[in-house]
């Protein structure tokens, strides 16, 4: 499992929930939609189990919890300030639009 947090996302979501030291935030998955559907990646304040993946940056718990994984593993959350966009990106879903028209 792996998830990579860049500083300024980590300095976003600091800005716009005030985190302080020691605070937990759950990364999780919503799916939905019809056929392939896709998700979403929701973010919120909770405590990690003994098998959540963490990741600690900046004072505060990142954590993704089992059911989530597959989704996140190799996921990469940045902030570009300058378009004030919050990226997700993950090479593993190399088409995002339909995951099984390559196939």
């Amino acid at each position: 499992m792996n998830v990579i947090i860049t500083d300024s996302a980590i300095a976003l979501y600091k800005k716009e929930m005030p985190l302080t030291e020691g605070d937990s935030l759950r990364l999780f998955v919503r799916v939905g939609g019809v056929g392939s559907g896709g998700f979403s990646v929701g973010l919120m304040q909770d405590e990690p189990t003994s098998t959540s993946y963490k990741i600690n940056k900046q004072g505060v718990t990142f954590f993704v919890n089992e059911d989530d994984f597959w989704y996140l593993d190799g996921m990469t959350i940045d902030y570009n300030e300058d378009l004030g966009y919050l990226d997700f990106s993950n090479p593993t879903f190399d088409q995002i639009d339909h995951p099984n028209q390559n196939k």
